[in-house]
């Protein structure tokens, strides 16, 4: 990688431990499912043996999440307003298999970033502007031009981005007695 000032950087992979490192007791995270779920969450979202925390109404204040969380938050958002986009338009977070290791949590974002730019790419001026063309049920995409889906993924991405970055400068930079 090479970073804004030209210098090539080694971004090192992430390992397991630091995907699920819970940076404060009580993180929300993906976790096993027959572990249940975290503290404040209500349900283990998704199918199979892991699941992300969750729950309605959302907690106020949000919980700190750990990376795990914020990937599987990201993945999700891009797979399925995606295929509410230009996909079947089926599906629902329960559907989701959320990963416990970190190399499958990154290729299931990987996947998301796929979908999500196939569905950008494919859309024109015209359909920026047409109302409804993301019919994803969890939000009010269907009454918003597409232009301001877009918006909002978009700061999404950013903003959740930032923060697994940020978790990753944390978790390296541990005092010794905490690895």
């Amino acid at each position: 990688m090479v970073s804004g000032d030209g210098e090539r950087v080694r971004v090192s992979p992430m390992t397991d431990d630091e995907y699920l490192w819970e940076p404060v007791p009580g993180s929300w995270s993906v976790r096993r499912k027959a572990d249940g779920p975290g503290v404040g969450a209500t349900v283990l979202v998704g199918a199979g043996v892991w699941g992300r925390d969750g729950g309605r109404p959302h907690p106020w204040p949000p919980p700190v999440t750990t990376i795990a969380w914020r990937i599987a938050h990201l993945a999700e958002m891009l797979l399925l307003r995606a295929e509410y986009t230009v996909g079947s338009r089926q599906g629902a977070e329960a559907d989701l298999r959320f990963p416990g290791a970190a190399a499958a949590g990154v290729a299931m974002l990987e996947r998301g970033l796929g979908a999500w730019r196939e569905a950008l790419v494919t859309a024109d001026d015209a359909a920026l502007d047409q109302v409804g063309r993301s019919t994803y049920p969890d939000g009010d995409d269907a009454d918003q031009p597409f232009i301001e889906i877009v918006w909002w993924v978009s700061q999404e991405v950013l903003h959740h981005g930032a923060e697994i970055a940020l978790l990753r400068d944390l978790y390296a930079a541990r005092r010794p007695a905490e690895r």
